[in-house]
């Protein structure tokens, strides 16, 4: 097939890699930000526009809701090079409300529009393991099915209304914090208690504490690799997401705002661009404690 891909930063760049292994024509918008093994890979055409007047499918892959919205519906956007048929396919993590609208404007144009954001991080990109999680019409996600399937392994369509697959983002998103702050707090403890968190770690792997956030973000901590596969600013959007879509229905996260508090303590401190693991460095200023040295 012919898929228009927007959006090739940090993820966005190995999933559409994985499309092109699996024997996918690619066309992606110039920037001066193209690597050239993107360049080797696709045909680059002037804007989105373009893209989506050349391709089957139109998928982004862009950091927030004004940037989908820019991409789609601004000038020389999407929105003008679709044609009837056109499937559009948002893979960011965006509000859910907008998302919505987003899809009866594209509905208009006699396209289909499925949001299927994913989790899973760079590693889950590049290994092609990313979960995915879809909204949109069953016809719709049929036919994006084995796009998913080269980029992820847990698909699931988890409504057929547009949003479906943002909502589950966003609770995914909580999840994901929440599990941070607890390893956070739990290493801090022990480093401060004495103990030697690797072994500390080595422990509760094998036991009922085991998850993919103490395998893979307590070896960060423990590290000090806080290079981004996630970005902390990025976690501070879906979580607002989170606490703005519960202040609508009128309901509570205390937690998620916790979260989101520690997170601000890090950005304030300049570490907005670190990865989100690194929610450990505000914890450890309140303990006068560090995991372990830098």
């Amino acid at each position: 097939m012919k898929i228009g891909f927007i959006g090739l930063g940090i993820m966005g760049r190995p999933m559409a890699l994985n499309l092109k292994k699996a024997g996918h024509d690619l066309i992606v918008p110039e920037r001066a930000s193209l690597t050239d093994e993107i360049r080797a890979a696709a045909t680059v055409v002037a804007d989105a526009k373009a893209v989506a007047a050349a391709a089957e499918i139109v998928i982004l892959m862009v950091p927030d809701t004004p940037d989908v919205e820019q991409v789609l519906f601004g000038p020389g956007g999407v929105a003008e090079g679709l044609k009837p048929g056109t499937l559009v396919i948002d893979m960011s993590s965006i509000s859910p409300t907008a998302t919505k609208d987003f899809a009866r404007r594209i509905n208009a144009k006699g396209c289909d529009y499925l949001d299927a954001p994913v989790s899973g991080g760079e590693v889950g990109a590049k290994n092609a393991t990313l979960t995915i999680m879809v909204g949109g019409p069953k016809p719709a996600f049929e036919r994006a099915l084995p796009l998913f399937q080269a980029m992820g392994k847990n698909i699931t369509l988890v409504g057929e209304a547009n949003g479906a697959g943002q909502t589950c983002k966003v609770a995914n998103q909580i999840i994901v914090a929440l599990n941070i702050q607890a390893v956070s707090e739990a290493f801090v403890f022990a480093a401060k208690a004495g103990a030697d968190p690797a072994k500390v770690r080595e422990a509760l792997m094998g036991g009922f504490a085991n998850s993919r956030i103490l395998e893979v973000h307590a070896e960060r901590m423990i590290k000090r690799t806080f290079a981004p596969g996630f970005r902390i600013r990025l976690h501070q959007k879906d979580l607002n997401l989170a606490l703005n879509a519960a202040r609508e229905m009128g309901m509570s996260l205390p937690n998620t705002a916790i979260a989101q508090q520690m997170f601000s303590a890090v950005v304030a401190a300049g570490g907005a661009d670190l990865d989100h693991s690194a929610m450990v460095q505000a914890i450890e200023t309140l303990a006068a404690a560090k995991v372990a040295q830098d």
